[in-house]
């Protein structure tokens, strides 16, 4: 079927439907053909064809067309048919397409489907009485062994239909589970991406009101609130830009410089930062420097929050297969005013390190300062 793409698009579109038309062609052809191959039931002399044998074997084959669409309208024209084949001793083979109607009803009718079955069952005694009574006096054994044996294509069907049940439920919990993961995803960035500025925003203009009498000072102060709301658009741009269904899903890799830019916009805020970054990048290094840099950016964040002008450290080391951050204060600091966490930082860090089978930890030091280790495996696409 991979030569032919159009029959791949035409059983996706259609599934098996389209191959009704022809099933019901062959079998009314081949129940024409082969006299003596057919269902026996009741033990009635097998009686030569003739136009009523045509027009059974048609209400048996014709209707298998439509059996998807119109499935219990179906099966009673079957049923019909298969009545009078049995009943006038044709014994025609299209007898089987009984049983196939009867599992198109059971796997795709949606309401009333016990009373079909008991319809169906109640159905079947006058045909069985008649049969008995008409033949040669077959056990009653038989007619109940063929009725267990349509039953069972009841069965089948009902096993179909609970299965694709089954089946349509797991897709849409998987469709479900994969948006709440996007929204959080995207949730984490809006925090990481607003959090961060935002707090660099309003620390950097907490401090220019003290600066009205020195104006050379208070300029500096205002373009580095300017220079974060422009560097907090682009950011959310880019965010943005993954709302998009044409944009590329693959995560953006900070380019290179980035991590230092962000030490110098907090420094700019007001935070003394030390800032270490051995080793060199490996060439690939998935998702990796990504969440390195967002383990920096939402550590530097809480030091202007809770740790506002405490000497800060960021070190920052690429070794083999493995990029380890770590963020620390001395706790000599202050609390931002007018600023508070919600605890989803953390939490989404976390949650970004695991993901890549890393280690993160963050620790209250003794001195009121805290600590933020991040140990993330290097080269993985997640």
């Amino acid at each position: 079927m991979t030569g032919l793409p159009w029959i791949q698009e035409l059983w996706r579109r259609s599934g098996a439907a389209v191959w009704y038309v022809p099933l019901a062609a062959v079998l009314f052809a081949a129940s024409l053909v082969y006299h003596d191959n057919g269902t026996e039931l009741g033990g009635l002399p097998t009686r030569p064809f003739d136009a009523l044998a045509l027009a059974a074997i048609a209400l048996q084959c014709l209707p298998l067309a439509g059996r998807r669409r119109w499935p219990v309208l179906c099966f009673a024209v079957v049923s019909i048919g298969f009545a009078l084949d049995q009943l006038r001793g044709y014994h025609s083979l299209a007898g089987i397409a009984l049983p196939i109607t009867l599992l198109s009803v059971a796997s795709h009718l949606e309401h009333h489907r016990r009373a079909t079955a008991i319809a169906a069952s109640v159905a079947y005694v006058p045909l069985a009485v008649a049969l008995h009574r008409l033949g040669p006096g077959e056990p009653p054994g038989e007619f109940v062994t063929f009725y267990l044996a349509v039953a069972l294509a009841w069965g089948v069907g009902s096993w179909v239909r609970h299965t694709r049940a089954l089946e349509a439920e797991r897709r849409r919990r998987v469709a479900e589970d994969t948006r709440a993961a996007e929204r959080a995803r995207i949730a984490r960035e809006l925090h990481d991406v607003v959090t961060h500025h935002v707090t660099a925003m309003v620390v950097q203009a907490e401090a220019a009101r003290c600066l009205t009498a020195v104006p050379d000072r208070l300029d500096q102060s205002l373009t580095a609130v300017t220079d974060t709301g422009r560097r907090a658009i682009t950011d959310l741009r880019h965010l943005l830009d993954l709302l998009n269904p044409d944009h590329s899903t693959e995560p953006r890799t900070p380019p290179a410089g980035r991590l230092l830019t962000l030490v110098e916009q907090t420094r700019r805020a007001g935070q003394p930062v030390e800032f270490t970054e051995e080793g060199t990048p490996a060439e690939s290094t998935g998702s990796a420097d990504l969440v390195a840099y967002r383990v920096v950016q939402e550590s530097l964040t809480n030091a202007l929050k809770y740790a506002h002008g405490s000497r800060t450290s960021v070190r920052v080391r690429h070794g083999s297969g493995e990029i380890t951050v770590e963020v620390g204060t001395d706790g000599s600091g202050s609390k931002a005013p007018g600023l508070s966490g919600s605890g989803r930082g953390l939490a989404g860090l976390r949650e970004r390190v695991d993901v890549l089978g890393g280690d993160f930890s963050a620790e209250e030091q003794k001195d009121g300062g805290f600590v933020v280790r991040a140990h993330i495996p290097a080269g993985s696409p997640s």
